[in-house]
């Protein structure tokens, strides 16, 4: 299967700008992704960054990437318009890329959930990953997407899976977010936010994260 990852490359994660300074949040991005294509890969998917603007050299984000700055919507239906009519029925899987949690487990139950059209919703509404089979669905990432999605399934006589994984919902954008990288993960992010000086902090039976 192929794996279209979406990737925003200026001034990502705004919502975090109350704990983290701009080239923390850059470094965090990049480490993400790297977690989620290797989470990818080791799932037996084939990824493809499709990116904002080239990437500058990483040896942790060492795959094919796409430039398109159009906004997501837009860029991901272009790729799924090329993809889909290559694909032989297997399906495009596309993931997020700020999944920190994501394993090669959770991805390897959402790529072999059979449906033309398969969602792991977020929180809230959205939709963090999905796989895509049926050659006239598009995307929709504009508001709730995950009721979009379902109504847009429908509408070309798709029919439609939900794969409920608690690491495939949790996308990190904001500060609360932090706590579950520290608490579930082991990868680039959770190292990368410890070099940070970021840890778990306990108050009045609350987690949070605080800097060193």
């Amino acid at each position: 299967m192929h794996a279209v990852i979406p990737f925003a490359i200026e001034n990502p994660k705004t919502r975090l700008a109350g704990v983290l300074e701009p080239l923390e949040r850059e470094r965090l991005a990049r480490a993400m992704l790297a977690d989620v294509l290797e989470a990818t890969e080791r799932a037996g998917a084939t990824p493809t960054v499709l990116t904002t603007r080239p990437l500058e050299a990483d040896e942790a984000v060492d795959v094919p990437t796409v430039v398109d700055d159009r906004p997501l919507t837009a860029a991901v239906n272009g790729a799924l318009e090329q993809r889909v009519s290559e694909n032989t029925g297997e399906g495009v899987a596309v993931v997020m890329a700020d999944l920190a949690l994501a394993t090669p487990d959770a991805l390897e139950t959402l790529f072999s959930t059979d449906g033309d059209v398969v969602i792991a919703p977020g929180r809230g509404g959205g939709t963090n990953a999905l796989v895509v089979r049926h050659p006239n669905f598009r995307v929709d990432y504009h508001g709730a997407s995950y009721l979009d999605h379902r109504n847009r399934s429908r509408a070309v006589g798709a029919t439609l899976e939900t794969v409920d994984s608690f690491r495939l919902s949790t996308d990190i954008d904001e500060p609360t977010d932090l706590v579950e990288v520290l608490l579930h993960t082991d990868g680039r992010a959770r190292r990368t936010l410890e070099e940070f000086g970021l840890e778990l902090s306990i108050s009045e039976g609350r987690v949070g994260v605080e800097r060193r």
